[in-house]
């Protein structure tokens, strides 16, 4: 008997788990992310931000094991260069997007603000904030065209959910500098 499909939640979790044993810093970030701060959706890949330094490339390679294929020359580039990269689980071809953080000032500001959450259960794991999630996924959906509607309703859910406190003066300190500053009045206005 063949063992179930992991769930997206599964999957960040077993991630996350690798990378605290290589010692790399993280934020769980994207649609699962915002599936934790607003309105849970089915998605097909897991993002997340990491400070990751070449000599962790192997060590987080070790610790993910057999199930995940690891390009170990790509990541390595990845971090030497700050950009994003990707592994993927085997059994359900689940795509991990590593987004190499670093350099800038809203990276750092994105990881220091990060807050250990439960994903699954009792089971915790770093997650990026409401606002840090807002931003980028607002600077997705700029990138993207603004055409998007997935990051759109992402970031609509996160400012509806009820009961959830927004700092809007960091989203207003930060829109600016990242460009998006139109964007997040027209999420407040239809939120």
């Amino acid at each position: 008997m063949s063992e179930p499909l992991l769930d997206d939640r599964e999957v960040a979790l077993r991630v996350a788990r690798a990378l605290e044993a290589a010692g790399i810093e993280y934020a769980l970030g994207g649609s699962v992310a915002s599936g934790i701060q607003g309105e849970p959706r089915a998605t097909n890949d897991v993002d997340f931000a990491v400070r990751l330094a070449e000599h962790q490339v192997a060590p987080l390679a070790k610790a993910l094991g057999p199930e995940f294929v690891v390009d170990q020359e790509g990541l390595r580039e990845a971090a030497r260069h700050r950009r994003s990269d990707n592994i993927f689980f085997l059994p359900s071809a689940f795509k991990i997007d590593l987004f190499v953080r670093g350099g800038e000032p809203f990276d750092d500001s994105e990881l220091s603000r990060r807050r250990l959450l439960p994903i699954r259960g009792e089971e915790r794991a770093w997650v990026a904030t409401p606002e840090d999630n807002i931003l980028r996924k607002l600077a997705w959906f700029r990138k993207g065209g603004e055409v998007s509607d997935r990051q759109w309703r992402d970031v609509l859910g996160i400012l509806r959910l009820p009961g959830q406190t927004i700092d809007w003066g960091y989203l207003r300190r930060w829109s600016p500098r990242l460009g998006v500053e139109d964007l997040l009045q027209r999420a407040e206005r239809q939120a």
